[in-house]
């Protein structure tokens, strides 16, 4: 018996692909994976209904604990952002597709099928994990070169109810940390996003009071929310909710692709934004002016193979060997003002500062003014020696 592993959202590509697998491909047997990462409760639940409808056997992993942990967790101490996308569904895929691995070494299975087209990214990162085995992998959408249209015409031939229709074809990926909308009219650039593709926050409004929120970090990971111990599941949870009511976290952006295509994307993050936010303003507190130079590279490294899915590169652990390092001393708190659409830092502090205010107010005398005349005498030394020689006074 031919058996294959589908890596199963439960949406339309992932869905169609249950029946092409059999009739395209020969497969006898299709086993699905689906893989929660904090998508809501209600498309776990439909993706379930769907997949005992259609596969031979599914399995469902509850993953949301460990995405946190090991994938928001290392992204948030890295202020993860690719040209201002936060990376949720980026980070999110290596680890569906090393759980689909698990289930096919589990059984056996030499076959890995994944419902990703040829024209986005997810296709590779998807594949960064699969071809690392001794697995065939079979990528549907991508060898059949199959369009939206064809496969909504297809998924009603074929008794597959999926909320998609022509009009409204957008493609919705979510889990906890982001929700991302596209294609559809949304494809255009020039087209404005209406309100309806919106699912996590709502329209930014000026007669909304603002809201002050205070989130605590311990070695770069936050760990409260004004005051209360709670896990990064719950936080980020609560924070979604909160940041959403304020309008925060939307971007409409154009991205660049690892093929080089350029798309337009639509994103909802209020937690990630609030979150990144927060974590970055501390480190200025914290750390120190050569560490954060030097960090902002390692942290738009790390960004960047997080999003091309390379994240059993060695370099991406080196990456993270040097993050973690810097975090050690990432303790504190700050204060986060959400209001209209916006999250702004408005307060923090840390046990490990490396501010003093006793050492820069207007009114200290511990420092003397004084001692600062040495240093400005020579500052900026050789660019005020080669002025008086182009000058000719030297």
């Amino acid at each position: 018996m031919s058996e294959v592993v589908l890596a199963y959202s439960g949406g339309l590509d992932t869905s169609v692909c249950i029946p092409l697998l059999r009739e395209r491909y020969g497969f006898d047997k299709v086993v699905t994976v689906l893989v929660d990462v904090g998508q809501p409760r209600s498309d776990i639940e439909r993706g379930n209904i769907r997949a005992k409808q259609l596969a031979d056997e599914q399995y469902t992993i509850d993953a949301r604990e460990e995405f946190v942990k090991t994938c928001l967790f290392p992204l948030i101490k890295a202020n993860g952002s690719y040209e201002g996308y936060v990376l949720g569904t980026a980070i999110a895929r290596p680890l569906i597709a090393s759980k689909a691995v698990e289930v096919a070494k589990q059984k056996g299975i030499k076959n890995l099928a994944h419902g990703c087209t040829g024209r986005g990214n997810d296709q590779l990162r998807f594949e960064a994990i699969f071809r690392a085995t001794d697995c065939r992998v079979i990528a549907p959408m991508r060898e059949l070169d199959l369009a939206r249209e064809w496969e909504i015409d297809y998924a009603r031939e074929h008794g597959i109810e999926v909320p998609v229709t022509k009009e409204k074809p957008w493609s919705i990926d979510e889990n906890i940390w982001s929700r991302s909308i596209e294609g559809g009219k949304l494809e255009d650039p020039y087209f404005e996003p209406p309100e309806e593709i919106y699912g996590w926050t709502k329209t930014p409004r000026g007669d909304r009071p603002a809201q002050v929120v205070e989130i605590g970090f311990e070695e770069g990971v936050p760990v409260s929310l004004d005051g209360v111990r709670m896990g990064g599941l719950e936080l980020i949870e609560k924070l979604n909710i909160i940041g959403g009511e304020h309008g925060v976290g939307r971007t409409d952006m154009v991205e660049d692709r690892v093929l080089g295509l350029k798309a337009r994307e639509n994103y909802e993050h209020p937690a990630a934004t609030i979150l990144l936010a927060a974590h970055k303003d501390l480190e200025h507190l914290v750390l120190s002016r050569f560490e954060l130079k030097f960090k902002v590279m390692v942290d738009e490294a790390w960004s960047e193979m997080a999003y091309m899915g390379l994240v059993e590169d060695p370099f991406y652990a080196d990456l993270n060997a040097f993050v973690d390092q810097s975090q050690k001393r990432m303790n504190g708190s700050v204060k986060m003002k959400l209001y209209c659409g916006n999250a702004i830092s408005v307060g923090r502090r840390s046990p490990d500062a490396l501010y003093s205010q006793d050492m820069v107010s207007f009114d200290s005398q511990t420092l003397s003014q004084k001692d600062a005349e040495g240093f400005a005498k020579y500052h900026g030394f050789q660019a005020r020696l080669l002025k008086r020689k182009n000058a000719g006074n030297i």
